[in-house]
Formats: C-alpha cells, structure tokens, sequence
C-alpha cells in the first residue's frame, strides 16, 4: 500500500517562501524596509505552521526551511533598518547646524579661490599680438590703490599691441 501524502504543508511552504521573498526584496530597500517587518512575521508564521505539518506527515521540509531562514534574516534587515532609522531620528536635530558650517566653508572657498585668480589672454593673428593679463589677487588691488593714490599711471589691467 502507498502512504497518501498531504500537500499542505508543502503549499505553506511555498507560501512562506514567497513571501519570505518579498521581504527580503522589501527589507534591502532604504526607509521600506522598515515595512518589511509585517511580511517578514507573516513568512515566519507560515513557515512554523508548515513545519509542524510536514513533521505530523512526514513530508518534505526543504522548502520549509529555505522560507523559514529568507524570512528570518530578512526580517533582521528590517529591524536593523528600525534601529538606524532611530538613531538618526535621535541625531537629526544636530544636522541643519552641521550642515550650514559645511555650506559656509563651501562658501569661503569658492570667495576665496574667486578673489585670487589670474586671467591671461592672448591671442595672436596675421602676425598681430593682443595680449591681456587681469588679476584680481588682493595684493595687486591694494598695489593699484596705493599707485592711484600717489599719482602713478600704471595698471593691473594691461593690454598690449605688438606689430
């Protein structure tokens, strides 16, 4: 005689797996996988009930166990999630202050680099040379007042003509 076999534990199973799937797929996510925890109970569940199942009718446990273990881990992923997602609630009032001090050094930086560039022109054609040189580093601004005001005709901007 044939032992007629029950099949529901193997459709939990197949059910837990699935859903241990869309878990773990959901639980990789950044901020959904903080959901993932409802289906990752859900699997766990199922799974457990197929287990004692498939243990009462001697059945198959592989996919069982395969949906118990995606379930799991992928449940763990949530709940880490849960935990990151806390601590940076718990620090997110010290950011807006952080984040101006980087906005400023940003924002020194570019003045800075902006207030000490050099341009150099030149540009050549039919044996003719214009060339012109502007700076605009602080110290050729304040040689440039200090000439201004004693009277001197020189220039921080030149052009120049060569034939």
């Amino acid at each position: 005689m044939e032992e007629v076999r029950n099949n529901s534990a193997q459709n939990l199973g197949i059910a837990a797996l699935i859903t241990a799937i869309i878990t773990f797929v959901l639980a990789v996510i950044p901020c959904v996988g903080l959901i993932a925890i409802i289906p990752g109970i859900i699997a766990i569940i199922l799974a457990s009930v197929g287990l004692s199942q498939a243990s009462r009718n001697n059945s198959p446990k592989g996919v069982l166990i395969a949906g118990l273990i995606i379930a799991i881990l992928a449940s763990m992923i949530s709940i880490s999630q849960v935990y990151v997602a806390g601590k940076i609630a718990k620090n997110a009032d010290k950011w807006p202050n952080e984040i101006q001090n980087v906005i400023n050094d940003v924002q020194d930086n570019v003045i800075k680099e902006l207030e000490d560039n050099n341009v150099n022109i030149k540009i050549e054609s039919n044996g003719e040379t214009v060339e012109i040189n502007s700076s605009s580093l602080k110290k050729d601004k304040e040689q440039k007042l200090e000439d201004l005001e004693a009277g001197s005709n020189q220039k921080d901007d030149s052009v120049k003509v060569n034939k």
